[in-house]
């Protein structure tokens, strides 16, 4: 018979349920941490495992070509079969992966088991926030935890580097992978005993086609985004999207005839739903594009390392943090559309500033605009995504929080791609290549940066001082021109979170039934 949600899971969340909280927190902290670490071991993984240039692409991209490609998919599946099953199933293929990724002895054993870690990490995401919703049925205590949760990821990729340093210091490249397990094994130890199982009573079976159509949708275009933003606009990503959006369409159109779907489109008839999704993946946009070039100035206009750029981003996520714990409070006494409203705004007077940063002494302003940037996008995280679950019944917050770790992941995709093409193209409109330099260097310092870096190793210091200089200033306009689109952004999300969300708070103060019976709908707005 399944299982639902235990009756004596209280109105009010008490040890046991915190308890669960910490729990879930553990996989998410992984997983953020696991999507920045790998930067700072690649160079350590070519000395061993001697990538292709091609293989290298694919050890960085697999990882989230495969979580994207299988959220819906797992959030849906979770609903069905059990929220801590598949949490814990997860957890543990996740760790014998880590394993196998660590002991990789050839470049394409690591780019199959980065794939299987994907996939596994496709299952925790989903499955962590719905189960919060589980956990809190009070919708001041959801808020709170879910602002953890957010917490956790944010705080991840800002402390990524950091820990990828110390482990690289100490330890083989392979460590940064071993660190997962330990986190992995507690979570199965712990699970049954703080986490309840949920799945839904009614779920029908899972439509295989629309799992292959999901993926057919999502993967092309995520390629496609992420070959925009590295090599440019070629005949080959467009395409790549244009299929993508295509079975997007056959996907769409099946949902509507199944009675029991993949993905509920029904969902996006609640107001608070939609906005909150565009919101959080509008945010990622600017989030994605202005952390490109954020860290890019910090090594290669200012020359820090890696390990010394994310020093530097500790600050900014520890700000994020504070407000984000902060919004659930001030949630009880100000409208939730006004809370993100403000903090966009915040978040755009913090991209404006780096409107302003120069290639000479810009380090201070920068991280200035950095910091006030993200301090403003906490209660985004907090807020927009406990709407997308708290707008959702019980028996389909997997699906909805798949959608919400979807949107993210679009967005940033969008991000990089979209902002880093029109980053690049800035900085070749602008970059003046010193006279006297060889053909193949004056073309590469014309490309990129990254070119111009490389060229000016190999020239005479005097040429040398030129290039860098020069990459430098053409660089940070690009940096500030991509600060402007964010400033832009922010102001209209701003504008969405402060009118579609104006009436959200107290459709969301509904708790959570402990049976799994639907809970009361928020009113659909209608402006």
């Amino acid at each position: 018979m399944p299982s639902t949600v235990p009756t004596e899971v209280p109105l009010k969340a008490g040890p046991r349920q915190w308890a669960g909280l910490a729990v879930l927190a553990l996989p998410t902290l992984l997983i953020s941490l696991d999507q920045s670490v790998l930067f700072l071991a690649l160079p350590h993984l070519a000395e061993s495992l001697a990538p292709s240039a091609n293989q290298t692409l694919w050890i960085m991209d697999i990882y989230g070509f495969m979580i994207a490609g299988f959220l819906v998919t797992m959030g849906t599946l979770g609903d069905r079969i059990g929220r801590r099953k598949l949490l814990t199933g997860g957890a543990f293929v996740v760790g014998v992966a880590s394993l196998l990724a660590a002991f990789s002895t050839s470049a394409e054993m690591l780019i199959v088991t980065r794939a299987l870690l994907g996939i596994a990490a496709a299952t925790l995401m989903p499955s962590t926030l719905a189960l919060i919703g589980t956990l809190f049925r009070d919708p001041l205590q959801r808020g709170r935890a879910i602002a953890v949760w957010a917490c956790c990821f944010m705080g991840g990729t800002a402390l990524g580097p950091v820990v990828g340093g110390i482990m690289l210091e100490y330890f083989w490249w392979g460590s940064v992978f071993v660190l997962g397990v330990p986190v992995m094994v507690l979570l199965l130890l712990t699970a049954p005993f703080v986490l309840p199982e949920y799945r839904n009573p009614d779920a029908g079976r899972i439509d295989l086609p629309s799992v292959v159509l999901s993926l057919g949708a999502i993967l092309p275009v995520i390629y496609g985004l992420k070959e925009i933003a590295r090599e440019g606009w070629g005949l080959l990503p467009p395409l790549a999207i244009a299929v993508g959006l295509a079975i997007g369409i056959l996907f769409v159109a099946r949902q509507h005839k199944l009675t029991a779907p993949l993905l509920d489109l029904s969902l996006f008839r609640q107001g608070a739903f939609t906005a909150s999704l565009l919101i959080l993946m509008l945010a990622m946009i600017t989030m994605g594009g202005s952390y490109l070039f954020i860290t890019g100035y910090l090594q290669m206009v200012e020359g820090l390392s890696p390990f010394e750029a994310g020093l530097w981003m500790v600050p900014s996520a520890l700000l994020s943090v504070v407000t984000a714990m902060l919004a659930p409070t001030l949630a009880k006494r100000l409208p939730i559309g006004v809370i993100i409203g403000s903090g966009l705004v915040v978040t755009g007077i913090g991209y404006a500033l780096l409107v302003f940063v120069d290639p000479v002494a810009g380090l201070p302003l920068l991280l200035t605009g950095f910091v006030v940037a993200f301090m403003g996008t906490g209660p985004i995280g907090a807020l927009g995504t406990n709407l997308v679950v708290g707008s959702a019944p019980p028996e389909k917050a997997g699906s909805a929080a798949s959608m919400s770790e979807t949107s993210g992941e679009f967005g940033v995709s969008f991000g990089l791609a979209g902002l880093g093409s029109l980053g690049g193209a800035v900085y070749q409109g602008q970059i003046t290549v010193p006279d006297g330099l060889p053909a193949g260097a004056a073309e590469a310092v014309g490309s990129s940066i990254e070119g111009a870096l490389a060229a000016a190793e190999t020239l005479p210091p005097a040429l040398s001082e030129q290039v860098l200089s020069a990459a430098g200033e053409a660089y940070t306009a690009g940096l500030n021109t991509v600060a402007v689109v964010c400033a832009v952004l922010a102001a209209v999300t701003a504008g969405i979170a402060l009118t579609v969300l104006r009436r959200a708070g107290a459709a969301a103060a509904q708790p959570t039934p402990a049976d799994g019976s639907e809970a009361p709908q928020p009113v659909p707005q209608h402006h």
